[in-house]
């Protein structure tokens, strides 16, 4: 019990902490203070997730098994297991919303634009201090209180986590039948369509359109017409290589 307890305090302090990580990058790319994230509250859960599964994974295998948590097997856990979450992330809130929250097409390296090598990189060295070093000061931390008042504040927090989704889910259907109305057929007439509809209602709504300035709108329409220009490049290469080698062996 008190180890479910502590595996949940850490989901929320990761999930805040990377709250607080993307609130600073973006600060220094716009400026301004960004409330980061599809909940309105300071946590970001793909953090949180994310460092939950790999101290549960680790912790498992180390159980189960004569395996060591050496620093280059939590490596390649969180290598693994970050990139899978991350893809299956993103994979499912663009099925489900009809948006892409990040987008890696133009980095080196990348699987459909959803996870690239840098940042599996980065998830490889981050999970190895989450778990080598930032895990035992938090479980320090939590063993400063009683295991009830452990428990209290996890139960909270998962209240107020639960009722936070709940509220942000109904934004995000505003945004996903918006986006399946929409009549344009390019994802930036799509944006400013999107961003005036939540922008004239609640205050969640407003949040959620400042939150992720460069979110990508996908609709099948707009698939339909990135495929067809991805077929016309492709054909205009092909015949572009012909005409090349016909003239060089005419030479």
């Amino acid at each position: 019990m008190e180890y479910f307890i502590n595996l949940v305090l850490l989901f929320f302090s990761y999930s805040f902490a990377g709250w607080c990580i993307e609130v600073i990058l973006k600060f220094r790319q716009y400026h301004r203070f960004i409330n980061r994230g599809f909940l309105a509250g300071p946590w970001l859960p793909i953090y949180g997730s994310g460092c939950a599964f790999i101290t549960l994974a680790v912790d498992g295998l180390s159980r189960l098994s004569s395996y060591e948590s050496s620093y280059g097997s939590v490596f390649a856990v969180s290598f693994v297991l970050c990139g899978a979450l991350e893809y299956g992330a993103s994979w499912f809130m663009e099925k489900r919303f009809h948006a892409r929250w990040w987008d890696y097409s133009q980095k080196p390296m990348n699987l459909h634009g959803r996870i690239w090598i840098g940042n599996l990189m980065l998830f490889g060295l981050g999970g190895t201090f989450v778990y080598k070093f930032a895990n035992p000061l938090l479980y320090r931390l939590f063993s400063a209180s009683a295991l009830n008042v452990r428990e209290i504040v996890s139960l909270a927090l998962s209240a107020i986590f639960v009722s936070d989704y709940i509220v942000s889910h109904f934004v995000l259907k505003l945004v996903k039948n918006s986006v399946e109305h929409s009549e344009a057929d390019n994802t930036e007439e799509i944006g400013r369509e999107v961003r005036k509809m939540l922008r004239d209602r609640n205050l969640f709504a407003r949040r959620f359109a400042n939150a992720y300035p460069d979110i990508i709108y996908r609709t099948e329409k707009v698939k339909a017409r990135l495929e067809r220009i991805k077929a016309e490049t492709e054909r205009l290469r092909k015949q572009a290589e012909q005409r090349i080698d016909t003239i060089l062996k005419k030479k």
